[in-house]
């Protein structure tokens, strides 16, 4: 995940920043508790394509 892209996304719910799971190809927003994929490196930032984050997750 390029960490420019990373800069300037936000949670399509409450605006806060997202963080990337190298390891399960997510990114998380911890303030919702939510994990949005991503497919062939491009983020889906669809509220109804969110689920529960993976608790033993390495964020950067």
């Amino acid at each position: 995940m390029d960490h420019r892209l990373l800069e300037i996304i936000a949670c399509p719910v409450c605006n806060g920043k997202l963080y990337f799971n190298k390891e399960h190809l997510e990114l998380v927003c911890k303030a919702d508790n939510r994990a949005y994929p991503v497919r062939d490196n491009i983020p889906v930032l669809l509220e109804s394509a969110a689920y529960p984050p993976t608790v033993d997750e390495k964020l950067t």
